[in-house]
């Protein structure tokens, strides 16, 4: 047959899990969208699929495999996602030592008009720059071919369907997020969603040089 369904459900079932899993993309969405609102939320959303899409068509193009073979290759991007994570982390608390040091606008308890990047690009480049993402993609989306006859078409299914998933959830986070903002607006609420977002993301810097 040309594609596989019954491995499916199997599929789905650890998808969704993962996920669910908390991970970049999650503090990204929920900071941006509880910060600046529904809108910059999307475009970080739209960057970080945008992302997702090209690494899915890596692991089916086989481009992924071959890249994630050289050692030197896949080390070199494990330590540029760490650094951009870590310059993530470094706005935040720039932004946040601003907020502490003269910024009235946020001692009153006014939300940014804007968001302090492009968000687009900001989901972009957490997303492209996390080698993670690709290697669970090269693991995970072959064990799920079964007696598909062709492999490529299956995979292209598989890729859909889990970025479907994140899709969903993911665009569940920036409403819920964006809609609860208004009666997040004291200053201690967003600086404390500010330095748990910087935490993460200087966590899991560490864990992608160790890991």
């Amino acid at each position: 047959m040309l594609l596989d369904p019954g491995t499916l459900p199997g599929f789905v079932l650890i998808s969704t899990a993962v996920v669910l899993t908390p991970g970049v993309d999650t503090f990204l969405l929920l900071r941006t969208s509880m910060r600046f609102g529904t809108r910059p939320g999307l475009y970080t959303l739209a960057g970080i699929h945008t992302a997702s899409l090209v690494q899915v068509a890596l692991v089916i193009s086989g481009l992924g495999a071959l890249v994630t073979s050289r050692p030197e290759v896949l080390s070199m991007l494990k330590w540029v996602g760490a650094a951009y994570l870590i310059y993530l982390a470094a706005t935040i608390l720039h932004g946040l030592w601003r907020s502490r040091h003269g910024d009235t606008a946020d001692l009153l308890g006014d939300a940014p008009a804007t968001p302090d990047a492009n968000p687009y690009l900001r989901g972009l480049f957490s997303n492209i720059t996390n080698p993670k993402m690709l290697l669970f993609s090269l693991a995970f989306l072959p064990q799920f071919v079964g007696a598909a006859s062709s492999p490529a078409l299956q995979l292209t299914m598989l890729g859909l369907v889990f970025l479907s998933l994140a899709a969903v959830w993911e665009l569940a986070i920036v409403l819920g997020a964006s809609r609860v903002a208004g009666r997040l607006r004291k200053p201690s609420i967003r600086n404390s969603l500010d330095v748990v977002s910087a935490a993460a993301f200087l966590g899991i810097s560490v864990g992608l040089v160790v890991g």
